[in-house]
């Protein structure tokens, strides 16, 4: 089996994802591709003829996010007509499954040159869904759960899940807003240091004027009695009717858990921001970096894959970090740095608590509750940042994993480098 390794890691900025108050709202999300699809290009000199594939991760494909944005992107980026391209949904998980196919095409040697990443934009996928809604027809996730699989595996909204996890694990409100306060201090450090900087892309326009050329979404002016005073986010929805059944979200999760009292935490101020953002991640096997000119950031040490249970539909991470672990021969302590995704606070806050980690290894920089949540393209995103954060403190193994809807979550471990193993 052979060796991959990270060769080079961009994002664009994370633009607010609403329509109308975003800057990158108005934009093509293949534009959003192919920005930091071409600055792979030009920042590592990559001829285009060798890249064997592009491999994309789009959790909505639907209208503009449709089409398979992976070979439309690189085209529009200007890759050679021969790098071919792909598009994966794995919601929110797929923009650390693109990486890891990579990983898995280069060390089985199918591959030498495979650029990995993801886009959401989820100013167009929320008008979308709105649309829809007022038409009359079922978001893409709900539309997909038959009558037959609701009975077996009831699934909810993510919002609900999040509120029935904490109520089942006793983690209180006061702690999930301090995971929220905590996200938002550490983003203003990180910006305020520029430790982002090596990464973020700017998005321009096709005469060149820049878009965005940083986050928009960080609140840096967040305090503790702010977020105390933030009411309930799905208090609501819980209980209103989703068919003709009168079947609700609240009763979905009860369907599996009758004896559950579902009390709801989470608000804006502790779940992950709504934004607009893309990413690519290189990824070549020492041979092709070597004949290239090419030196590497980071070798993929370990990738895995993990189900949990779809009711619940958050609680995957802890056991994707086992299974990676066991698969790197590593243990906890040889983690340097950990990044788990804000999906909702009780996500990092039950991955914290289950592993029994520090909080100074873990999301060091802030994480999507501060800065946003691009569904497919956050976990491109976030092993780019490890990446930087191993780099800046000298680190050497970072760990990456996020929930996934259907209770899923990808996992990976990269180890900082400076040359290729011998």
């Amino acid at each position: 089996m052979g060796e991959a390794y990270i060769i080079d890691a961009v994002r664009t900025p994370r633009g607010i994802g609403k329509q109308g108050k975003g800057a990158l709202a108005a934009e093509h999300p293949q534009h959003l591709a192919a920005t930091v699809l071409k600055a792979i290009k030009d920042r590592n000199h990559l001829d285009t003829t060798t890249v064997d594939d592009v491999i994309w991760s789009v959790s909505t494909q639907d209208g503009m996010q449709g089409g398979d944005m992976g070979r439309m992107a690189s085209l529009d980026a200007g890759y050679d007509i021969t790098s071919s391209g792909m598009t994966l949904d794995r919601f929110c998980g797929g923009g650390i499954t693109s990486v890891n196919l990579a990983a898995a095409q280069v060390m089985s040697g199918m591959a030498d040159c495979v650029v990995a990443g993801g886009t959401e934009m989820m100013s167009l996928t929320a008008q979308m869904a709105k649309e829809k809604m007022q038409a009359g027809i079922k978001p893409p996730m709900m539309g997909s759960y038959n009558e037959r699989l609701q009975k077996v595996h009831p699934q909810s909204h993510q919002g609900i899940c999040g509120d029935a996890i904490a109520s089942m694990e006793g983690i209180t409100r006061e702690e999930l807003d301090e995971v929220g306060y905590r996200s938002q201090q550490r983003a203003a450090e990180a910006i305020a240091e520029g430790r982002f900087a090596k990464s973020i892309i700017p998005v321009v326009d096709d005469e060149g004027n820049v878009i965005l050329d940083h986050d928009e979404y960080p609140r840096p002016q967040t305090t503790r009695e702010g977020l105390a005073q933030l009411e309930p986010a799905f208090t609501k929805i819980a209980d209103v009717p989703i068919d003709a059944e009168g079947t609700t979200f609240r009763k979905l999760v009860n369907q599996k858990y009758p004896d559950l009292e579902i009390r709801n935490f989470h608000h804006a101020g502790n779940s992950s921001g709504v934004v607009d953002g893309a990413a690519a991640v290189l990824v070549t096997s020492k041979e092709y970096a070597q004949s290239h000119g090419l030196k590497p950031r980071a070798r993929i040490v370990a990738t895995a894959n993990m189900g949990d249970d779809p009711t619940l539909m958050l609680n995957a991470p802890v056991p994707a970090a086992r299974r990676v672990l066991e698969k790197a021969g590593l243990t906890l302590e040889d983690i340097d740095l950990f990044e788990i995704n804000e999906a909702f606070a009780v996500v990092a806050a039950k991955f914290v608590r289950d592993l029994g980690l520090d909080w100074d290894k873990v999301n060091v920089n802030g994480g999507s509750i501060a800065l946003g949540h691009p569904i497919g393209a956050t976990g491109s995103i976030l092993i780019g940042t490890i990446i930087d954060e191993l780099e800046r403190r000298g680190g050497r193994y970072g760990l990456v994993t996020m929930c996934a809807a259907g209770g899923m979550a990808p996992a990976i471990i990269v180890e900082r480098v400076t040359d290729f193993a011998d």
